[in-house]
């Protein structure tokens, strides 16, 4: 990387520090020339996702279409892999993908995406990507902030005017708020799914429970199947039960209360959503508009399709989540499981829980429970403004309903 802060096709712009805010993700717009944007660009001050789901895919969610409610609208989901795996790619590397092809095919002029930093490899980078070449540096998984619209005013001063971006429902959000007023003549955006982030230090924290040689491991995936997957250098492969996590030893503040108060799981504003929960050991996409048939198109013969599966129920595992979040939200300690049974319930949960479309289903009620619960304990003030109505309505199965001055 020389000065200018480019790295082959691959360019990393300083960007200014960021505004000092509560719920705040950094998702960039606070350091751009107009950090006042966020007032009316954040998903946790007032969303309006009816409003920008009309406005992206030409309509709101259809109550009609039950998977709708969970996952935003889409045109179809399907359970997909690339036919030849990328190294280095977290699945097999649809969404880095997807970005060649498009720089490749000259549909766009840089592709605004995530990098590793060249000092810690965990910690993502907000780069733009000019020639498809590049892409091969942003695969993988990252962990930490990273200010990915901070450099949208960099690529408009570039000259850049068709614009692909890849990121995550905080970031995307911010994005759609203010696609009218940047001005790209052309934007696509790949969304991924989020639902907790934390910082590159504490990541590494996490790293150092789960491994005596973290420096080592090369690969980090919370799996549908209830297991982390870890890949060190030297080729080992090593999986861990959801319930043998060491979940009691993280500080508190581990993952922070934006992540607990996200109402988008499933980055609902992207064309297309390339994402795993219901994959089943692959990838799940979720089409959301034709520019999402458009991205998918680009792939060709090179990625295969088929239908999701669904299997196993919802209920007893998020009931038992509320159980654990409403003491947790009320400062109790965790109900942890005895010892004993956590092997015999790790070998059960892939085989009884819910899987594929339950499977993604479940969690996504799971963040609605979270969001609803934690907002209750440390901003009452907020569900008024934070909550959309189909957050509710996942809730209201499981008792949770709306009090006064909960609702608009």
């Amino acid at each position: 990387m020389d000065g200018d802060g480019r790295m082959d096709a691959v360019w990393a712009p300083p960007v200014r520090a960021a505004m000092p805010r509560g719920l705040c993700t950094d998702c960039g717009i606070s350091r751009s020339d107009n950090p006042k944007r966020c007032g009316h660009a954040c998903q946790f001050i007032k969303p309006d996702y009816p409003l920008l789901e009309t406005l992206v895919h030409g309509r709101a969610r259809d109550p009609a279409r039950i998977d709708e409610q969970f996952f935003g609208p889409f045109r179809r989901m399907v359970r997909a892999s690339l036919t030849a795996p990328r190294a280095g790619a977290q699945w097999t590397g649809i969404a880095t993908r997807i970005g060649e092809r498009l720089l490749q095919t000259g549909a766009v002029d840089a592709v605004l995406t995530m990098a590793p930093d060249p000092d810690d490899k965990w910690r993502p980078v907000p780069v733009l990507v000019t020639e498809a070449a590049g892409m091969a540096q942003c695969r993988g998984m990252r962990m930490g902030y990273a200010p990915l619209l901070a450099l949208l005013e960099p690529a408009r001063a570039r000259g850049f005017k068709r614009l692909a971006v890849i990121g995550i429902p905080c970031q995307v959000y911010a994005l759609r708020a203010l696609e009218r007023e940047l001005g790209f003549e052309r934007l696509y955006v790949i969304g991924t799914p989020c639902s907790d982030n934390t910082t590159t230090e504490n990541f590494h924290q996490f790293l150092a429970l789960l491994a005596d040689d973290p420096d080592t491991i090369t690969y980090l995936e919370f799996r549908a199947d209830y297991h982390v997957e870890l890949r060190f250098a030297d080729g080992r492969v090593k999986e861990i039960p959801f319930l043998q996590l060491p979940i009691s030893k993280l500080p508190p503040d581990f993952f922070p209360m934006t992540c607990r108060t996200c109402v988008d799981y499933t980055n609902v504003l992207a064309d297309i959503t390339v994402g795993y929960m219901a994959g089943q050991g692959e990838q799940w996409l979720l089409v959301r508009n034709a520019r999402g048939e458009e991205l998918l198109a680009l792939l060709g013969d090179e990625v295969r399709v088929s239908e999701l599966g669904s299997a196993g129920k919802r209920k007893g595992p998020v009931s038992g989540f509320l159980k654990n979040v409403e003491r947790a939200a009320g400062g109790l300690p965790l109900r942890g499981m005895p010892n004993w049974l956590r092997p015999l319930m790790g070998w059960l949960m892939p085989r009884i829980g819910p899987r594929g479309l339950e499977f993604a289903r479940a969690r996504v009620e799971m963040k609605a429970v979270e969001t609803v619960l934690h907002l209750r304990r440390a901003y009452p003030k907020r569900l008024r403004n934070m909550v959309p109505a189909h957050v509710w309505a996942l809730v209201k199965p499981y008792g949770i309903l709306p009090r006064d001055g909960e609702t608009p």
